[in-house]
């Protein structure tokens, strides 16, 4: 981060960004002596189109612009990386505010209405009830509910590996569904369960069941070459979900660990011990 919009209350006061503190003697100082000060602001109005705010970063020498109100109060910061990305990344899913979409997993434990509430009311786009086991009542009553309280949000339920499942899920008002019991190259589902479904096949049972309703299907797990992208796309699915694929990439979670020379990311399934420990979500599942 190399820049802070400063607030107080609603209205839009300074920015502090890294020129503001790189020389600055004593960083006990307050905010508000470093700060680029409210009357040499570089803003525009909500609104504002791709070549006026590029017109005001190339004319100011600047690499962010505020976006404000009539009231100036603060609604947004667009920087020049934000346009490079933009111009590299045409096909980027964006919402209707030109903002990346955004998705969110919930469980079915006690704290997930207050979860979900916190996530709408922050903006994300997907919810995604998300579950060892998703053919089950906690999990239909959760998809039901998130539907009725805020039908503007796009719900994904899973995992499932049945038509049966698939079909219980659109009726309680599933947008989408997630196919995929222990296929993942970390997932212990079948081993310490007892229980799972040959990819392809959960794949293809699940498309059938599906078939003319206009509901995606979303395959996950089980991706490890590109070829199983298209085996599950042949299969019937809409698209993929993958894990390990992404997992060593600077962008993925995970502490980087150092090994005879080479660095590795921590990678674990969600039901491991280790994520179940951690209590912040996991141990719906």
């Amino acid at each position: 981060i190399s820049g802070v919009p400063v607030v107080e209350g609603d209205n839009l006061v300074g920015i502090v960004t890294g020129r503001d503190i790189r020389f600055v003697p004593d960083l006990n100082v307050l905010v508000r002596d470093v700060m680029t000060p409210k009357d040499r602001l570089v803003t525009v109005t909500e609104g504002a189109g791709h070549l006026e705010i590029q017109t005001k970063l190339h004319k100011h020498r600047i690499e962010k612009v505020l976006v404000v109100d009539d009231d100036f109060r603060l609604k947004g910061l667009v920087t020049v990386k934000d346009m490079m990305k933009a111009e590299s990344h045409p096909n980027a899913a964006k919402d209707a505010a030109k903002r990346l979409l955004a998705a969110a997993a919930v469980g079915t434990g006690a704290e997930g209405e207050e979860r979900v509430g916190a996530l709408v009311e922050a903006g994300v786009d997907i919810l995604v009830v998300d579950t060892a086991h998703g053919h089950s009542q906690g999990v239909l009553d959760r998809v039901a509910w998130i539907k009725q309280t805020f039908p503007q949000v796009d719900v994904i339920g899973g995992n499932i590996a049945t038509g049966e499942a698939a079909k219980a899920l659109v009726e309680v008002g599933a947008d989408a569904v997630k196919v995929g019991i222990g296929p993942g190259s970390i997932c212990t589902t079948r081993i310490v369960a007892g229980v799972g479904v040959p990819q392809v096949s959960a794949i293809a049972n699940v498309a059938s069941a599906l078939m003319g309703s206009g509901i995606p299907l979303i395959a996950d797990g089980g991706i490890r070459y590109s070829g199983d992208i298209a085996k599950a796309i042949a299969a019937g699915a809409s698209t993929v979900m993958v894990g390990s694929l992404l997992a060593g990439t600077d962008e993925a979670p995970g502490e980087v660990e150092l090994f005879q020379g080479r660095a590795y990311k921590s990678y674990r399934g969600m039901g491991s011990l280790g994520a179940m420990a951690q209590r912040e979500g996991s141990s719906d599942r």
